[in-house]
């Protein structure tokens, strides 16, 4: 019978840079699916206040018009790096993806430096305040092991080695750049509006203002919303801490949970294939590509 911190002491006798997708799967499938799953969707909405992020999404209308399909997209390739590992047929083709599509528009390396900062930051930020343990050093140097190996197949330039490292360069990105932009501010309100479709109706004005509450005032300033009252914030704040420690009671999970598992995954009733997941940008339609695209087929996976 496996016990509560079973898995964290599995996870201690691992070398976290050399067995660090191990790490992270333990860590992501089966000690935290649900604030992973929370954490990254704020990691990604983070991103938005970097205007020429925001815009981007902005211009390309694929958080605004599709919002449910960008969603799963996103997940489900980042998902299958997770579940299959780096150097298998389906990561190697969600990668490929991935890349495909960031290189089809006029993205700067310090801008996909800063999302991948948020993948590694704001799940350990999140778990400090809602998980039912917090992240230990091994799951930190394994997080950033994971990520630069991510950043390097995505072609990104001077990453962080550290922890440390990305914790600090995402602070200073965000001090210099979030800023207010309208089509940044558009795409805020779509994901807004998505999170609260996936609950009935009624419901839905309730999601927004939990997810406003959750948000940092450095994000609120941003975007311009009203920075919600002490009461909506206690209420949030306390409800989850709540539930991590009525999930520290709960017995363990004995298989792993991946994101593709998860209902707020709506678009591939019948399934998908990796291959097709994601966008193909069309040359000229919606400010793509940028100039001397190439087409997907003849971009290289790494």
């Amino acid at each position: 019978m496996v016990q509560r911190y079973d898995r964290l002491k599995e996870i201690q006798r691992l070398d976290p840079e050399r067995d660090f997708l191990e790490i992270y799967r333990l860590t992501v499938t089966y000690e935290f699916p649900w604030d992973i799953t929370r954490a990254l969707e704020l990691a990604l909405y983070r991103t938005y206040a970097v205007p020429s992020i925001g815009r981007l999404l902005d211009e390309t209308a694929e958080l605004t018009e599709r919002s449910q399909k960008r969603y799963d997209d996103t997940a489900l390739l980042l998902d299958t790096v997770v579940e299959h590992g780096f150097d298998t047929e389906e990561g190697r083709t969600a990668v490929r993806r991935i890349n495909q599509m960031h290189r089809s528009y006029d993205i700067s390396n310090d801008d996909m430096r800063y999302v991948l900062c948020t993948f590694v930051v704001t799940p350990k930020r999140w778990l400090d305040e809602y998980g039912w343990r917090r992240l230990s050093d091994h799951e930190l140097r394994a997080f950033a092991a994971y990520y630069r190996t991510l950043g390097a197949r995505m072609g990104i330039k001077d990453l962080p080695r550290t922890y440390e490292d990305f914790e600090r360069a995402l602070d200073t990105y965000e001090h210099e750049h979030f800023g207010w932009d309208a089509g940044a501010r558009r795409v805020s309100d779509a994901t807004l509006a998505l999170m609260g479709s996936w609950y009935p109706a009624p419901l839905a004005p309730l999601v927004r203002g939990a997810s406003l509450a959750l948000l940092d005032d450095s994000l609120l300033r941003a975007f311009r919303y009203e920075r919600p009252g002490a009461v909506a914030r206690g209420l949030t704040r306390g409800a989850l801490r709540l539930r991590a420690r009525a999930v520290r009671l709960l017995p363990p999970r004995r298989t792993p949970h991946y994101a593709r598992q998860n209902p707020e995954i709506k678009g591939y009733p019948d399934g998908y294939e990796v291959a097709a997941l994601g966008t193909f940008p069309t040359p000229g339609v919606r400010g793509c590509p940028v100039p001397g695209h190439r087409p997907p087929s003849e971009v290289p996976a790494e």
